[in-house]
């Protein structure tokens, strides 16, 4: 295991996939030696080298997508928080050019993606024992769709975000999505 250190404020943060863009105070993990990362680490591989509970935050911004697999991703991020931690997942939204302009990209996300692991699972829930409470789900739309008032519409009802998804995302296209989940622990 990794020694651990780190964290504003003796919160300790750590930020998967930092690239060249570590967060100030956070550890740092990723794969790619030329990055700022204070672990270097294959992201795909399981467990990641730190003590269960380790941290007060993890941040993944812009990983999720490329990584081979989404749920085990979450349920190691779940294992590595210590109860009642942020967990905060940036990504693209599947209709967004930029989900599909990297090659890199192996899953392309909506805003309802991460239920598996809440209560709203849909019946799914039995495909992971990590247990997550979403605290806001927040969709970023194109310069126009926000100024006409769209976004906030997506953003703050639930029930218009259901039906922005099913119905209109390939007209008023999503750019961006971040989650942020408390983990909950037995």
């Amino acid at each position: 295991m990794v020694a651990e250190s780190g964290g504003g404020g003796g919160r300790r943060i750590l930020d998967v996939g930092c690239g060249i863009n570590k967060r100030p105070g956070s550890i740092g993990i990723d794969r790619n030696p030329r990055s700022r990362a204070d672990v270097i680490a294959d992201l795909d591989h399981f467990p990641y080298p730190f003590a269960t509970g380790s941290f007060d935050e993890i941040h993944a911004t812009h990983v999720i997508e490329h990584l081979a697999d989404v749920v085990r991703a979450v349920e190691e991020f779940h294992r590595l928080a210590r109860a009642g931690a942020l967990i905060r997942i940036e990504t693209p939204h599947y209709t967004d050019f930029s989900s599909f302009c990297d090659p890199t990209h192996r899953w392309h996300l909506n805003s309802f993606s991460f239920r598996y692991f809440g209560e709203d699972h849909g019946g799914f829930g039995y495909y992971s024992d990590c247990r997550l409470r979403e605290i806001s789900v927040r969709v970023r739309l194109l310069a126009l769709w926000r100024w006409a008032g769209i976004e906030w519409l997506v953003n703050h009802s639930r029930r218009f975000r259901r039906f922005w998804e099913h119905y209109l995302c390939f007209m008023v296209r999503g750019k961006v999505m971040v989650f942020e989940f408390e983990a909950l622990k037995n």
